[in-house]
């Protein structure tokens, strides 16, 4: 784990806040579905891979960063996001890791976005198939008013040996990938950076230990910016719903651990995502309930 801080007040976030009491998701129906039905309109509307590509997750360790926050700022989202990446099973770097999930706090997230891009276009959408999503997905990424806004970066590679499994920049050949099966797929993609912008004048008022669970979830997952979780007991509802500030709730952890404890490698993306389902519902469906309400007792960040 690693935090860069730098110091500035116009870059605090606000003291703590306690979560009130929250709901507790009901085991049979969601929103007036079958648990399987909300499950399967979950996973298939909440992630947005590259185009014609499988979604991607962390091979194994992450290493989390954040830059801008003051220092005991930086240091609780860096906490809150290496422990949702360890829940779902991941490693994590140490302090001075090269950090993979870059998270920068500024008052201006467009502005900091839109030079971010200007500056290097490569590093959001290099020239290699399956890496990224779209230019128009990324002028959306540039230009949202969202508090928290993120960008994915994948690499296509060899179940077995992990090299990339298509053509890179200067490469005059196209990989030879064995084991390929009509069912199933001997690639795997891989995610190897997310660049995550917190707009902290939007984010005012949010808890810190409540956004390091959100922006873990959406470092973890290549989550649809786009997508509307209203109808899912999730945190993806942070900011749509200030009043009732949830962490991480059982919904999500659900979906993590079945995100990254499945195979995918069915050769349609589809049935990959069949997969996660089926292991969400297993969970769900037998856990007996819960509230995901905690203490919110995280120290006030402000001087």
């Amino acid at each position: 784990m690693t935090s860069s801080p730098e110091a500035g007040a116009d870059q605090q976030l606000p003291p703590i806040i306690q979560d009130p009491e929250s709901t507790v998701l009901e085991d049979v129906v969601v929103d007036g579905r079958r648990l399987d039905q909300a499950i399967d309109d979950f996973v298939a509307d909440i992630v947005a891979p590259p185009v014609n590509r499988g979604p991607a997750r962390w091979h194994r360790r992450v290493c989390v960063g954040a830059i801008n926050f003051r220092t005991e700022v930086a240091q609780a989202i860096v906490d809150q996001v290496s422990n949702v990446a360890a829940e779902a099973g991941l490693e994590v770097g140490e302090p001075g890791c090269r950090a993979n999930v870059l998270i920068i706090g500024t008052e201006d997230g467009s502005s900091l976005a839109a030079g971010l891009v200007d500056r290097a276009p490569r590093a959001f959408r290099p020239l290699y198939s399956g890496a990224a999503r779209s230019r128009e997905a990324l002028d959306r990424f540039v230009s949202t008013d969202a508090p928290v806004r993120w960008w994915h970066v994948s690499l296509p590679v060899g179940r077995e040996d992990g090299r990339p499994a298509v053509r890179m920049p200067l490469d005059e050949r196209y990989p030879v990938i064995r084991g390929e099966g009509r069912l199933r797929t001997a690639t795997r993609n891989d995610l190897i950076k997310v660049f995550i912008i917190v707009d902290v004048s939007a984010a005012r008022g949010v808890d810190v230990r409540r956004l390091g669970d959100y922006v873990g979830m959406v470092a973890l997952a290549q989550i649809d910016p786009e997508a509307d979780p209203s109808s899912y007991d999730t945190v993806l509802n942070l900011f749509d719903a200030p009043e009732v500030q949830r962490g991480l709730t059982a919904w999500d952890r659900s979906y993590l651990q079945a995100f990254y404890g499945a195979e995918l490698n069915a050769r349609a993306a589809n049935q990959q995502g069949g997969e996660v389902s089926s292991s969400m519902y297993r969970d769900l469906r037998d856990a007996p309930p819960t509230d995901d309400a905690e203490d919110g007792s995280t120290a006030d960040p402000t001087p």
